[in-house]
């Protein structure tokens, strides 16, 4: 009995992983049940031992993709003790983040579709939205929380636009500029006055 427990929990996340890389890259619509169950190695009837409706698997696979970005930005600045908002700055506007549409920002890939989804999307959106301005305030580590706070959201919404933008546009040069433009003025801002 234990054993196939674990085999499900393997498989459940096998999918969950599946469905964040195909729906980063193909959109919330863009891919049906039978798609994301290939795409995990699994049949498209074994759907419903896993997830009560496609919209559930939608939901859950949103905010594992969310998590997943979260956790990567936090390794980075972790592994920059001097400037870690610049280093995840830099990181993240980089040419090979705008080009790696699946296994990029989910923020980026899925929000024109998560505004128009249901509420578990949202709330999780919302929900990691919350989660990154924080992260940012903390790296920013000004002394005045309100003003960390909205300096974290500036970032955070001028990143997302930044890459957005970059991957939106057919012109190389002009997706550099974007990105480099976005990228230097983030991080050379003035230093916190306090």
């Amino acid at each position: 009995m234990g054993h196939s427990r674990t085999e499900k929990a393997e498989s459940h996340e096998r999918i969950l992983r599946a469905a964040a890389l195909k729906l980063r890259e193909a959109g919330l619509n863009g891919v049906g049940v039978a798609e994301l169950m290939q795409a995990a190695g699994l049949t498209h009837g074994g759907f419903y031992r896993h997830f009560e409706s496609r919209d559930a698997l939608v939901a859950e696979a949103v905010r594992a993709a969310l998590e997943q970005g979260e956790r990567r930005q936090r390794r980075i600045a972790g592994t920059h003790a001097d400037a870690p908002f610049a280093a995840l700055v830099q990181h993240y506007l980089r040419p090979a983040h705008r080009d790696e549409i699946a296994e990029g920002c989910a923020l980026v890939a899925l929000s024109a579709d998560a505004a128009r989804a249901g509420e578990a999307v949202r709330a999780a959106f919302a929900e990691q939205v919350e989660r990154y301005v924080a992260l940012y305030a903390e790296l920013l580590n000004a002394a005045d929380p309100p003003a960390a706070r909205a300096e974290a959201v500036l970032a955070l919404a001028s990143m997302v636009g930044a890459l957005a933008l970059a991957r939106a546009v057919g012109d190389d040069a002009l997706a550099q500029e974007i990105l480099t433009t976005t990228a230097q003025k983030l991080t050379q801002r003035p230093p916190d006055p306090a």
